[in-house]
């Protein structure tokens, strides 16, 4: 099987089982991103355990609707999240975001911290998806920010 079309099967399996999905408490912080361009929509929940930057992630739940790459890549985000501390959750999401903007070049990402989410590579080549595949990092961040007390 090709990298590709194993990529593509990462993807669809985490659209067709979500991991995560459903909002529970409790939580901290709450964000809910919408992407204009094409109505996908992400509601995401953070629980921390202890304050400022070394608390854990202890919980993300989402809510959403859209594309299969906004479903998956919210799934993705909440295994590779949860459970580490916020410093460490916020690097995750750099690096997915260095994926995501590098537009399909060479870039070679970390698949130790990428994990599942080193599937979205592709991705990064279509413009018009790199915004659905980080809408629910950026209600991520959004909410970690809230549950923290800081401005957003």
């Amino acid at each position: 099987m090709q990298l590709e079309a194993m990529y593509q099967e990462v993807i669809l399996d985490h659209y067709r089982n979500p991991h995560n999905k459903g909002l529970r408490e409790p939580f901290e912080g709450e964000a809910h991103h919408v992407n204009p361009t094409c109505g996908d929509e992400a509601t995401v929940r953070v629980h921390l355990d202890g304050t400022g930057r070394d608390a854990l992630v202890a919980d993300v739940s989402y809510d959403a609707m859209g594309c299969s790459i906004s479903q998956a890549s919210a799934s993705v985000m909440t295994d590779l999240v949860i459970g580490k501390p916020v410093k460490e959750a916020m690097g995750v999401g750099d690096e997915f975001l260095a994926l995501m903007q590098s537009r399909g070049q060479d870039v070679q990402p970390d698949e130790d911290v990428l994990e599942d989410a080193i599937a979205f590579a592709g991705v990064s080549k279509y413009p018009a998806r790199i915004k659905c595949a980080l809408l629910a990092w950026m209600a991520f961040k959004d909410a970690t920010a809230r549950a923290l007390g800081e401005a957003s």
